[in-house]
């Protein structure tokens, strides 16, 4: 008989990152969406780095769940994503002291959804998209202002969505659950799947 019970109880575990999400929303005093996500170059060297995450799709929904969020695909961690098609993140929420762990495969979400997105952000953001060489080497502050106002004056009020900008879909292979527990004997459940068309199989970890 399962004991996750309380804050691990379901086996949905898109539904389950959903709803702590929502916890921290109410906690978390700046960015409870913030991951750090991991890649590794091709030589094999890790990278780590903080985005905002900014979808939970849904188990039902037509990826079959997924963690979303959106960057430079030029970057150097846009690069390094879609050239192992693999990545891993961990949301940690030092107010609830919870995280989430995630590994899993990687796609380019660069349709509607993405432009949609785009679309709702701000106008600066929109153009500061087109602006910024992300991750290549900048003489000064003062030339990305120029190249912002070189966009702006370009691309007008309504830029559409630079074609090397869009959103990074994590289907995940594995997914863990951590709860602090007294005297650092925490709770821990862990998702694993072969594939993303496999049943999840659930167990609880040591701490």
């Amino acid at each position: 008989m399962s004991d996750r019970t309380g804050i691990f109880a379901g086996d949905d575990p898109f539904a389950l990152a959903s709803a702590w999400l929502a916890e921290a929303e109410k906690t978390e005093i700046n960015d409870p969406n913030a991951i750090a996500i991991a890649s590794v170059d091709a030589d094999g060297l890790p990278n780590v780095r903080m985005v905002l995450l900014k979808e939970i799709e849904a188990r039902d929904a037509p990826s079959g769940g997924a963690f979303v969020f959106y960057t430079n695909y030029t970057s150097r961690k846009g690069r390094e994503i879609l050239g192992a098609g693999k990545a891993a993140f961990v949301m940690h929420w030092k107010s609830l002291r919870r995280q989430i762990r995630v590994r899993g495969l990687v796609t380019k979400e660069d349709g509607p959804q993405a432009d949609a997105y785009y679309a709702s952000r701000a106008l600066t953001s929109r153009l500061g998209a087109w602006a910024s060489h992300q991750s290549a080497p900048l003489s000064s502050r003062t030339a990305l202002m120029a190249e912002v106002a070189k966009v702006t004056a370009q691309k007008g009020p309504n830029p559409p969505r630079p074609p090397f900008w869009g959103g990074l879909r994590i289907t995940p292979l594995e997914i863990e659950f951590w709860a602090d527990g007294a005297f650092r004997l925490h709770d821990r459940f862990r998702w694993t799947r072969p594939d993303a068309a496999s049943d999840w199989q659930i167990e609880r970890l040591n701490p």
